[in-house]
């Protein structure tokens, strides 16, 4: 396998962590429909494509010839799929379609890692290893299935090498602000330049398995390399923390007193009350453990903030 390492949904978040992280080991392509973060615009070479549009991503496909993809397109988030359904179900599975089944067509040689989620697995208070039943309960969590055995299916009838991940919950600097410890950070970095009054929070309690985007996507890369085509990975620290936690970290690194406020439309309905998974089968595989420690990566995320809600607007 020769041709290049392709990469989807590249300028999201995931994705573009991933690009930093494989931008000096080869030919790196990138994919995106949004806009190129200028950190990273010369880390690969970039094309716009829209993963719905089938043919256009046959033809690309069928030219490209990838000997590695990560896809890290879709949606990612799990409130909302509530809201709009056919965007989760659209963006995380018809676009796996489309993808695998352009590979299939083009006979291309070549092995895909597919950035899945651990909310596919039901409800536990202990460690969640791969065998645990799975049960989404939203779905977004029903996407992440459904597209996970896009990929299962692939290599069984295909023949395509296909590795899937079941990533537990990561942050870090250029997440959304959609998302609770970014949501938090970008928060306080605006208390701290006189420009809200309050952080405005939801449930406090929910504990969840967080790990830094770069350990994250580290895994990714180390998967591709030596993972089992067909098999499922956890990729956690192993650890749940309450998002309380995360509060009180970016509260204590914060400039000045940071009042909080609890907001109840914050508060989700459908909220998952501890989420922690256990990631040996992925540590057996590659070695992988986390390096990034909590507080560096609360740092970095707070650091991130703090620039952006400094930059002058349109900038």
């Amino acid at each position: 396998m020769t041709g290049p390492t392709l990469v989807t949904g590249a300028a999201g978040f995931a994705g573009s962590h991933l690009i930093e992280h494989l931008s000096a080991r080869g030919p790196l392509v990138a994919w995106t429909r949004n806009a190129v973060p200028a950190s990273i615009a010369s880390m690969a070479s970039w094309r716009r494509i829209d993963l719905l549009d089938r043919d256009a991503v046959r033809d690309a496909i069928s030219k490209l010839k990838p000997s590695v993809v990560y896809h890290c397109a879709g949606a990612p988030h799990v409130s909302h799929s509530w809201q709009n359904t056919a965007d989760s179900l659209s963006s995380n599975v018809l676009t796996t379609h489309y993808l695998l089944d352009s590979l299939r067509r083009a006979h291309v040689e070549c092995r895909v890692l597919i950035t899945g989620s651990a909310m596919v697995y039901a409800s536990s208070t202990t460690p969640i290893t791969e065998a645990h039943p799975v049960r989404p309960s939203s779905p977004y969590g029903l996407s992440k299935l459904a597209q996970e055995q896009l990929g299962v299916r692939a290599v069984r009838e295909d023949g395509i090498d296909v590795i899937v991940t079941r990533s537990f919950n990561h942050t870090g600097p250029r997440q959304s602000a959609d998302f609770a410890a970014p949501g938090m950070a970008k928060q306080v970095a605006l208390v701290e330049r006189g420009a809200q009054a309050a952080v405005k929070v939801g449930n406090l309690d929910a504990q969840r398995d967080l790990t830094d985007v770069r350990d994250t996507v580290r895994a990714y890369a180390l998967l591709a390399n030596a993972g089992t085509p067909g098999e499922v990975y956890n990729v956690s620290s192993g650890m749940a923390r309450p998002i309380r936690a995360v509060l009180d970290g970016l509260i204590a690194r914060a400039r000045t007193k940071i009042p909080v406020e609890t907001d109840p439309e914050r508060v989700r309905a459908h909220d998952v009350a501890i989420l922690v998974g256990d990631s040996t089968r992925l540590h057996t595989a590659t070695g992988w453990s986390p390096v990034i420690g909590f507080d560096q990566m609360l740092d970095d995320l707070l650091e991130y903030w703090r620039a952006e809600v400094a930059r002058p607007p349109h900038s």
